[in-house]
């Protein structure tokens, strides 16, 4: 993978991230949240 695509999926993971925190109001919330964009992330490598 070229590093600019690495800087990419980086900041995609980050700004996920912090949508997820934003979004969720409980520990349950959270986990399904970072499930999803675990699951994105893995369909974008892919």
């Amino acid at each position: 993978m070229s590093t600019h695509v690495k800087r990419i999926l980086a900041l995609a993971l980050i700004a996920g991230f912090g949508l997820s925190l934003a979004a969720c109001e409980t520990a349950d919330g959270f986990g399904r949240d970072v499930e999803k964009l675990g699951k994105t992330i893995q369909k974008g490598a892919d």
